[in-house]
């Protein structure tokens, strides 16, 4: 299973660890808890993929680690959040657009891959609850964090938090509306290759494609 993933996963992964280890030696507990989530959250999309037998490219799988390392950890361990004011919102809007194609090819399966009996309106709605939903839990964990370990996740606390809200449904409502244009059949490159591309991978799970 991980032995499938590409050298960058397999590195970003050991490097956390090692971390992880020394942080837990040192006593900061904080950077251990920061990196033992960044790898664990990084892991549990393989885990999840392998167990539903679906193949998920390992260029995908380096993708969603760099941005969870990117979110948790260069945000967090190296301050990046207070050093580049648009980091956090560049975070929060790439995690809606794909949570919002993900919640798409979720349903998507539902119809095997009939985008002519699928309903577009129907699944970009159910996309976009799904993206707007993993963005609300989010919030909600890095309220749990701030809480547990008196860190500062949330930044200015509730302007933070309807700012991130914000910007989750901005992103939801892109990564939905690709899967609407992807059954519309305008969705041409770019994002909708990210989705047809996965269809073409997984075909036990499209086998009314056309």
């Amino acid at each position: 299973m991980f032995s499938e993933q590409t050298w960058l996963a397999r590195i970003l992964w050991s490097v956390l660890l090692v971390v992880a280890f020394g942080a837990v030696l040192a006593g900061r507990w904080p950077l251990a808890f920061v990196a033992l989530a960044t790898l664990v959250l990084s892991v549990v999309p393989v885990v999840i993929a392998r167990w539903a037998e679906i193949y998920v490219p390992p260029s995908f799988v380096a993708a969603i680690l760099i941005f969870i390392g990117a979110t948790l950890f260069l945000g967090e361990v190296f301050s990046f959040y207070e050093r580049f004011w648009w980091w956090d919102i560049a975070m929060h809007a790439g995690s809606a657009l794909g949570f919002g194609m993900i919640g798409f090819v979720l349903v998507f399966m539902m119809f095997q891959g009939d985008r002519y009996a699928a309903p577009p309106l129907a699944l970009a709605f159910f996309a976009f609850c799904f993206a707007v939903t993993m963005g609300t839990l989010w919030e909600l964990f890095e309220f749990a964090v701030d809480q547990l370990f008196e860190t500062n996740m949330q930044r200015t606390g509730l302007l933070d938090t309807m700012g991130d809200l914000i910007v989750n449904m901005i992103g939801a409502a892109v990564g939905a509306g690709t899967g609407f244009a992807y059954l519309r059949g305008q969705a041409r490159g770019g994002l909708g290759a990210i989705i047809d591309d996965f269809i073409r991978r997984n075909p036990r799970y499209f086998k009314r494609r056309r």
